[in-house]
């Protein structure tokens, strides 16, 4: 049975993030608000946790994951860029964006793409997920929350906790947050490609 912690979306409780992020270093999976919708993460290292998502959503081993960052400065470590492209990062950071970047041997292999061997990289313009990483002191492995057969996010948190209370160990209430997912944008090669179109403006991609 998961734990359902309503956290201030503006202001977020110290003591309910500290206890959501011991969650996640214990191996749980959590349900939490981003700038656009709501996603499922887990600790980077912790394969189960990676394949229950996998099962919640019914994933292969083709699903770029995405590792949601506080800032950019973590970029360096997972991600190998260049300074244009690190350039045009920081212009749409924080933001409802995935850049799809060549991974650095610090991401687990299970996470990457098995033939590209690339990560997704976030930063969301969320103080919930803030605060959340500001606690955990790394990344969150994460994805968004779209179950199998659909084609948006949820976005009833209480929907949420009915529908998969038995699957994760955390639902976190930060309000409504849109249910539109991230804009996908290919940053592999000198000419950033759209691989879906979302929440984030693309016209500065094109």
């Amino acid at each position: 049975m998961s734990q359902f912690f309503q956290i201030h979306p503006e202001n977020p409780q110290p003591r309910l993030i500290k206890q959501a992020v011991d969650i996640l270093r214990n191996g749980g999976i959590i349900i939490y608000p981003t700038d656009c919708a709501y996603a499922l993460g887990c600790h980077l290292g912790d394969k189960k946790a990676v394949d229950r998502i996998k099962q919640i959503r019914r994933l292969d081993d083709k699903h770029n994951f995405t590792l949601v960052c506080d800032d950019l400065s973590a970029i360096g470590t997972y991600a190998k860029v260049d300074n244009q492209t690190f350039r045009l990062l920081k212009a749409h950071t924080p933001g409802a964006y995935t850049f799809i970047l060549p991974a650095t041997t610090e991401v687990p292999r299970r996470l990457l793409h098995p033939k590209r061997r690339t990560i997704g990289i976030r930063v969301p313009d969320n103080a919930i997920v803030a605060a959340l990483l500001s606690e955990l002191g790394e990344p969150i492995m994460s994805t968004s929350l779209i179950m199998p057969d659909e084609e948006l996010p949820l976005t009833d948190p209480y929907e949420m906790r009915d529908l998969l209370q038995h699957q994760v160990d955390l639902v976190i209430d930060g309000g409504y947050c849109g249910m539109e997912a991230t804009s996908v944008v290919n940053m592999i090669d000198e000419v950033p490609v759209i691989v879906r179109e979302g929440a984030g403006n693309t016209e500065h991609f094109k």
